[in-house]
């Protein structure tokens, strides 16, 4: 029999409970509530229905490790037997699926396209799309597939956050934050909202305005599932940072970044490059490499997404792991397999990276910033954000100035400056180089740049 989901999309539904769950799944997915996991369950309970058991074997492969495919595939074979009994669209989703699980994300894309041309209220396939497009650097395609929701998701918040966040990784910041706006004023504890305007103050270097709404709106990040929850908190403690706040940046961490989920591996990624950042921003973090290694080192043979792999590669070589070694030999072979998809980004983009990272851990710095500085043109085709990108950045210019190349590095902190005009690290490097190469007037006004801006608040939440 048919029914509709929470979205008014037509769905074959056996009874009351599957209903449930996959509206559970449906709002749980796109406001990153806990209980889209309930859908699990859902699938075990009733087997033959072929859309419960095609999001099962969706959240399954959002683990985004080797396993995922293997953990998804019961689910996924259930609901490939019940496509005779299913709706056109959910048979259509059970294609997407299974595409994933085989690695042929180009031909995914394509059909959440399709798909959405002809039902643009799934707006379940409608993010999985912008996830894929956020994975391999497409930002317009990111954009592309949000506005496809429209006009019929003109009243749904979670739309908007994906707009709002398909603007703002295509540098459309008033856009972006117009939309990120409109999802608030429908919902205003909508999470991804909250973290496109993030971007948006970040990139503008609106530093004060950014930390007091983050902490404005931070109660409402409880219950989140640990992907949204941390990485919101990790948005603030960039801020904390840009103001000297590294106290508070580092009790973020240990409180609000780290431990929530140590083995998922957004939660991992998000610890790396923070720690990373609290660590170049001259604070000592004392074991906590150690700690954030134990649990990376089962990625050590993990080089699903190469953005996160670059950064598991990072943590190992900080904590000075035996899996560091591990990693980069299975980013090197797979460099060597022309059946990846990807395959110009690994052997083009990410190898040279994983190169270049693995010279800043052993202090060869020179190498460094030119393996690195190789990899960083095309950077964004391994996927992330541009906020998460930076930390890239940050290591090559650590590099830079390391090995001795202080006018290489004054342009870049130069030019950081855009949008982060008076932030305390930027400006104690400043100080630091302008004075190297001989600029004392520059030295100090970069050097009184950083003491106006250092604040003495305390924050007081967690």
């Amino acid at each position: 029999m048919t029914n509709t989901d929470c979205l008014k999309n037509e769905i074959t539904s056996t009874n009351h409970e599957t209903t449930s769950g996959i509206n559970d799944f449906i709002q749980g997915f796109l406001s990153y509530d806990k209980k889209a996991s309930i859908i699990v369950e859902t699938a075990e309970k009733d087997p033959k229905n072929c859309l419960a058991n095609s999001y099962a074997s969706m959240l399954w492969m959002f683990l985004e490790s080797p396993e995922a495919p293997e953990k998804a595939k019961p689910f996924l074979e259930k609901a490939q037997e019940a496509k005779a009994f299913a709706t056109q669209r959910e048979s259509k989703i059970v294609d997407i699926v299974h595409d994933w699980a085989v690695d042929d994300i180009p031909n995914l894309l394509r059909k959440c396209e399709n798909l959405l041309d002809i039902y643009p209220r799934d707006l379940v396939v409608l993010k999985l799309a912008q996830t894929h497009y956020f994975n391999i650097g497409d930002s317009a395609g990111m954009l592309r597939v949000a506005l496809k929701g429209l006009p019929e998701g003109e009243k749904n918040p979670y739309l908007h956050g994906m707009i709002a966040f398909g603007y703002e990784q295509c540098h459309l910041i008033r856009e972006a934050e117009k939309s990120a706006k409109k999802a608030m004023s429908i919902k205003w504890n909508e999470p991804w909202s909250h973290h496109a305007l993030a971007h948006v103050m970040l990139t503008e270097g609106r530093v004060e305005e950014g930390i007091t709404f983050l902490e404005s709106v931070s109660e409402s990040w409880k219950g989140l599932n640990s992907f949204m929850y941390t990485h919101n908190w990790w948005h603030l403690a960039l801020f904390y940072l840009s103001k000297g706040r590294n106290k508070d940046a580092l009790k973020v961490y240990d409180n609000h970044v780290w431990g929530i989920e140590k083995n998922y591996s957004q939660d991992q990624i998000g610890a790396t490059s923070l720690l990373a950042r609290i660590e170049f921003s001259g604070v000592d973090v004392a074991g906590r490499w150690e700690d954030l290694a134990k649990y990376i080192s089962k990625r050590s043979k993990d080089t699903t997404n190469p953005f996160n792999t670059m950064q598991y590669l990072f943590a190992l070589g900080k904590a000075d792991h035996d899996g560091f070694h591990e990693l980069l030999l299975e980013v090197r072979n797979k460099a060597k397999n022309k059946n990846t998809f990807n395959f110009s980004t690994w052997t083009e983009v990410v190898l040279p990276a994983c190169e270049g990272i693995m010279s800043h851990i052993f202090g060869r710095h020179s190498e460094c910033v030119t393996l690195l500085g190789r990899a960083l043109p095309r950077i964004f085709e391994a996927g992330g954000s541009h906020a998460q990108r930076d930390f890239f950045n940050q290591i090559h210019l650590d590099s830079l100035i390391k090995s001795g190349n202080y006018s290489a590095a004054q342009q870049i902190l130069e030019s950081r400056r855009s949008f982060d005009p008076n932030g305390v690290p930027l400006n104690k490097l400043l100080e630091k180089i302008y004075f190297d190469l001989g600029l004392p007037k520059q030295s100090n006004i970069a050097r009184e740049r950083w003491q106006k801006n250092i604040s003495q608040k305390k924050f007081t939440k967690g």
